[in-house]
């Protein structure tokens, strides 16, 4: 049975360089105006922070169970000497103190920030969007209601002092932790590490799994050449294996029947006379259809 690829182009990845002041939504809202396909996110961004945000497409939605568990790598300036209401610069200050010089005396702060590494416990801010009650948080913290939110266990695996900007009071350092963490909650704790208050006053989100700033492209940018800048399912696993399946098995794969091959477990690319079909499972000596584009 010989099959057409219906896989199109506009099938996998783009990896978008938000800009400060739209929400995750917005630019999936505008992706999806561009290329006229399914559009959807594999973890927002606040509104007020910029940076990696990969968005998937048309049946590239369906990689979302591939990038779930991606670990993330942050760049942020901590704000010391108050306290917001929302932990970001969009909040009421709700306290003030005055900041000591040798709070930010470099050891002082290497020392703070060291403080974090590692797993640990964080309570999410009250302005997030998790969901309690079928509700979310900060529609909660916006009606005045402080709820209890149960505590998540993060990671954080690497924390670097990039600066210390001694006349404005503000720290900038880059992240690297697990999915789940509250960059504005660590800014918190950070400053409470020194003794004092602060808050997170800039976030740019710089690597999500193994995508990177440096591949990220604005909204104008993917408007001009869409086709161009869209990581394909197929490059998306390009250090996964291939399986070249005749017609007539790829009839029988297509169908949802099993088939047997004396591989070992994992994903593994598809084709079939050389076109690529999609992906595949294998569990136990049997392959199973996964992604397929025909």
């Amino acid at each position: 049975m010989q099959l057409i690829n219906k896989g199109k182009i506009m099938d996998g990845i783009v990896i978008i360089n938000k800009s400060k002041n739209c929400t995750s939504h917005d630019v999936v809202k505008k992706v999806k105006k561009i290329v006229n396909e399914k559009v959807g996110h594999t973890g927002t961004l606040d509104p007020n922070a910029t940076g990696v945000l990969p968005l998937l497409i048309g049946k590239g939605t369906q990689l979302s169970k591939y990038m779930v568990e991606h670990d993330k790598t942050y760049e942020a300036i901590l704000m010391l000497g108050e306290k917001r209401d929302t932990a970001d610069g969009e909040g009421k200050i709700i306290e003030k103190q005055e900041i000591l010089s040798q709070i930010l005396e470099i050891e002082n702060v290497k020392k703070a920030l060291t403080k974090m590494l590692g797993k640990q416990q964080q309570i999410p801010p009250m302005y997030s969007a998790i969901k309690v009650n079928g509700k979310k948080l900060y529609e909660y913290a916006r009606c005045g209601k402080n709820i209890e939110v149960q505590p998540r266990t993060i990671e954080i695996y690497n924390i670097e002092l990039i600066g210390i900007n001694t006349k404005e009071k503000q720290i900038k350092f880059i992240v690297s932790c697990s999915k789940g963490t509250y960059i504005r909650t660590l800014c918190e704790k950070i400053a409470e590490n020194l003794g004092t208050i602060g808050y997170m006053k800039e976030l740019k989100r710089i690597k999500v799994g193994k995508f990177s700033i440096e591949q990220a492209i604005s909204i104008e940018q993917f408007e001009k050449e869409p086709e161009k800048n869209i990581i394909t399912i197929e490059k998306f696993f390009e250090n996964k294996k291939r399986i070249e399946i005749s017609s007539k098995k790829l009839e029988l794969f297509l169908n949802g029947v099993q088939l047997t091959y004396n591989l070992e477990d994992g994903i593994y690319k598809i084709y079939e006379n050389q076109k690529f079909i999609g992906t595949g499972t294998i569990k136990e000596k049997l392959l199973k259809r996964d992604i397929i584009l025909v």
